[in-house]
């Protein structure tokens, strides 16, 4: 349930926080052996270990999903990320310009993008923080490409992380949106202050109903 703020920085491989890496496996070779085997027990492999973790995490959602399925999401003490974020993210590589960040953004009604270096996620950028970084740049900013720039500081959760604790967090940090990062390091979606707006307006109109 950990959250991580990567810091600002040219999109050079990934900018993603070591534990969503995946976890580094330990130097396996048949030529030297590093201590006695054990035939009592066997230590699980890295793949072994990811999928019960994860199988872990996913089973506990999903018993806390039914055990709140009665009560309102804003309401829930814990409320994964997982159910309020948007699965549907678009990115563009390290490489493209400022100018196709924008019309990307305008061709998906979006404002935020991915940036991907190696196809690894490199940054994330927002409308707001491009329409900011024109105006203090020279003319011709629109054909600088993401290479050259330093892109702003950017939050990323874990499915389960819980999204109260996010919600302080993009406030502490005066950040509007956190990128969803699953097991494998690989965008899963992203939350931004308007699923927060839609999460919240929904219980106020529930509330005047009743």
């Amino acid at each position: 349930m950990s959250i991580h703020v990567s810091e600002p920085g040219r999109p050079v491989g990934t900018r993603l926080p070591e534990i969503f890496r995946g976890r580094r496996v330990g130097d396996v070779t048949e030529l030297s052996e590093s201590h006695d085997i054990d035939v009592r027990h066997s230590e699980a492999t890295d793949a072994e270990f990811q999928l019960a973790a994860r199988s872990g995490r996913q089973r506990a959602i999903e018993e806390y999903g039914a055990a709140a399925s009665g009560e309102p999401k804003e309401r829930r003490a814990y409320l994964p990320v997982s159910q309020i974020c948007t699965p549907a993210l678009h990115s563009l590589p390290a490489t493209a310009s400022v100018a196709d960040a924008m019309d990307a953004m305008d061709e998906n009604g979006v404002n935020h993008l991915v940036i991907t270096a190696d196809g690894n996620v490199a940054g994330l950028v927002d409308l707001r923080w491009l329409l900011a970084w024109l105006h203090e740049t020279e003319a011709n900013a629109m054909n600088a490409s993401f290479v050259n720039i330093e892109l702003p500081a950017f939050l990323t959760s874990s499915p389960e992380t819980d999204a109260h604790q996010l919600a302080r967090l993009m406030l502490a940090h005066q950040l509007n949106a956190a990128l969803v990062v699953d097991e494998r390091g690989q965008s899963a979606g992203i939350v931004t202050s308007t699923d927060y707006l839609k999460l919240y307006a929904n219980a106020s109109r529930h509330e005047g109903s009743v």
